[in-house]
């Protein structure tokens, strides 16, 4: 091919994301019904009803373009964290927040810095972009604060920092949090990741920085994919100083939050319910897989997320071995684990079916 592609895409990694259950059903000649995806982390229970006949009513609109500025959306949302709309930037699930920021502030001979373990979006736009990642060791499988912000350089534009991390489910201390967003010199945008911060019960809340504007070099991302169980839509959000925001909205394609996504995450922001018993079966799945991987003497790193990661010797043997008993989970060797796997938290029928095969795969 004699294209000039970009050369940057010569070394890119792709990313590989959990498997579906109707490949490994063709794969492997199973039935689909009887197969179990825990590889995703997503939410066992399912999008809320609200927010499922929300979405059975805008169905007959979907001739129409959806509103691009999702104004009720941006309302609910702004009025549900106290925030105003022009905080909010709205994204193709939070993976497109992570590309607007990449493509605002990143160019050739910039770096970000993030820890080792890290989400592998962060690396791959930064390097998309032609910037340099500095990737710094992680401590006790999660972030190392501190040497992250000595890490950072006159190039530096972007730390990213999950909290709750994926896909260590680690959590990093609120006093280290604080220290960092104090210490992060103002050139440097903060990306915080929430993804999964509504499965913590006392989580660190940094809305009101955004609130205030005292830091208009942090940004939070959140999303609708997980503890709302709508991650075949693609909805995420950012919330950051107006400023920030504004940048985004010139990157932002129009109508990336299509017109189902925006009904059906109204309706489930307002299904507290829904959130509640997601939270509850998820605490009752890592008590139950804490219990069991103790039993079975298998090292784990305590989660604060919907999923657990666990040792398991060969990574992607067990891997493939479940996948034949018809459970896919999530091989951890792209993220230099090669000896784990990432169990999503399911029902406790899949729980329980899962650590089955697991005891199974490993005789024990």
């Amino acid at each position: 091919m004699k294209l000039p592609l970009n050369p940057a895409l010569a070394n890119l990694a792709v990313y590989l994301p959990g498997r579906p259950i109707a490949e490994v059903a063709r794969e492997l000649n199973l039935d689909p019904a009887s197969i179990i995806k825990l590889a995703s982390n997503e939410n066992p229970l399912g999008p809320s009803p609200k927010a499922l006949e929300a979405m059975r009513h805008a169905i007959s609109s979907t001739h129409l373009y959806p509103d691009g500025s999702a104004f009720y959306l941006k309302q609910k949302l702004a009025d549900k964290l106290g925030v105003a709309p022009a905080n909010l930037v709205l994204g193709n699930g939070s993976n497109e927040i992570i590309e607007f920021v990449g493509r605002a502030l990143l160019a050739s001979g910039d770096n970000i810095v993030v820890s080792q373990y890290c989400f592998a979006i962060y690396p791959i736009i930064a390097r998309m972009m032609g910037a340099d990642v500095i990737t710094v060791p992680a401590r006790d499988y999660g972030h190392d604060l501190r040497v992250m912000t000595r890490a950072i350089t006159p190039r530096t534009k972007i730390i990213f920092v999950a909290n709750p991390n994926n896909p260590t489910g680690t959590r990093a201390p609120e006093a280290d949090v604080v220290e960092l967003i104090n210490n992060v010199p103002p050139h440097v945008l903060l990306v915080m990741d929430e993804a999964y911060i509504e499965f913590l019960e006392h989580p660190v809340d940094l809305l009101p920085l955004v609130r205030r504007g005292d830091f208009p070099n942090l940004i939070l991302m959140r999303t609708f994919s997980k503890i709302f169980g709508l991650a075949g839509l693609r909805l995420g959000y950012g919330i950051g100083h107006p400023d920030l925001v504004l940048a985004l909205e010139k990157i932002r394609q129009p109508f990336n939050a299509n017109s189902l996504a925006q009904a059906a995450a109204l309706a489930a922001l307002g299904d507290g319910e829904h959130i509640a018993r997601t939270r509850h079966i998820n605490t009752q799945g890592l008590e139950f897989y804490t219990l069991a991987f103790r039993q079975m003497g298998l090292e784990f790193v305590p989660s604060h997320a919907n999923f657990i990661l666990v040792r398991v010797g060969d990574g992607q043997r067990v891997f493939n071995e479940l996948q034949k008993l018809g459970v896919i989970t999530r091989s951890m060797a792209s993220y230099q684990l090669p000896e784990w796997v990432r169990i999503s938290v399911g029902t406790a029928a899949e729980n329980t079916r899962c650590l089955t095969a697991l005891r199974t795969v490993l005789g024990k």
